[in-house]
């Protein structure tokens, strides 16, 4: 199999599985029911968010409006940076996890955009619907983005000196696959710098030899 295709499987793939289990819990959770998976360590947690990875966001409906716009620029320059990469036969490795961050860009760029359109609002009383008769619960580009994946892996309280001795929790985070295949892609590449990137010092032009000093 070709790189090309296989990074299109990836990113259908990605994005099947991102955009099912959004689904499934959009239409099958109220909001902010909670569902253990691995004990009280790995939670099903449904939350939504307006903005970017694990619920960080821009205010209003403008910042909402920047975001999803920001997200469609970036995608698409990504797009134009896998290919140029597939056509330089760069690191598979790194083609690879380059789809995987494009697929997870794609992923909550699709909340952003559509979501408001074909589900009717999430409450903590009842659980959405796709396509219901009395449309969308908010407009083009205003969707709210679905996250579920929630683990409190340490609890605890700062010592009294410090922060008066209140709870905290490790890692407090909710967020989707899409997430999740961004953060994994970032920290491969990052790891594998030298070994992804050498096409770049391979096309980087070698360094002049030194000037001779003159002779007396």
């Amino acid at each position: 199999m070709s790189i090309t295709r296989k990074s299109i499987l990836i990113i259908g793939l990605i994005l099947l599985a991102d955009q099912t289990l959004k689904i499934l819990v959009k239409t099958n959770m109220t909001l902010y029911q909670q569902i253990p998976i691995l004990g009280n360590w790995g939670i099903l947690h449904f939350v939504e968010n307006n903005g970017m990875a694990f619920g960080l966001s821009l205010p209003g409906s403008l910042g909402k409006i920047l975001l999803t716009s920001f997200r469609i620029v970036a995608v698409v320059g990504i797009g134009y940076y896998l290919r140029h990469l597939i056509r330089l036969k760069a690191h598979t490795g790194l083609i690879i996890t380059l789809a995987m961050v494009m697929a997870g860009a794609l992923g909550n760029i699709i909340d952003s955009i559509f979501y408001g359109l074909i589900f009717s609002s999430s409450s903590p009383m009842e659980a959405s619907k796709l396509f219901p008769e009395a449309g969308g619960y908010s407009s083009l580009l205003h969707g709210k983005v679905v996250d579920m994946f929630y683990f409190p892996v340490i609890k605890g309280n700062y010592p009294d000196w410090f922060r008066g001795g209140s709870s905290f929790v490790f890692f407090r985070p909710v967020f989707n696959i899409a997430d999740s295949s961004i953060s994994v892609a970032v920290a491969i590449i990052l790891f594998n710098q030298k070994r992804f990137f050498r096409h770049v010092a391979e096309a980087e032009p070698g360094q002049a030899e030194a000037p001779s000093p003159p002779e007396d």
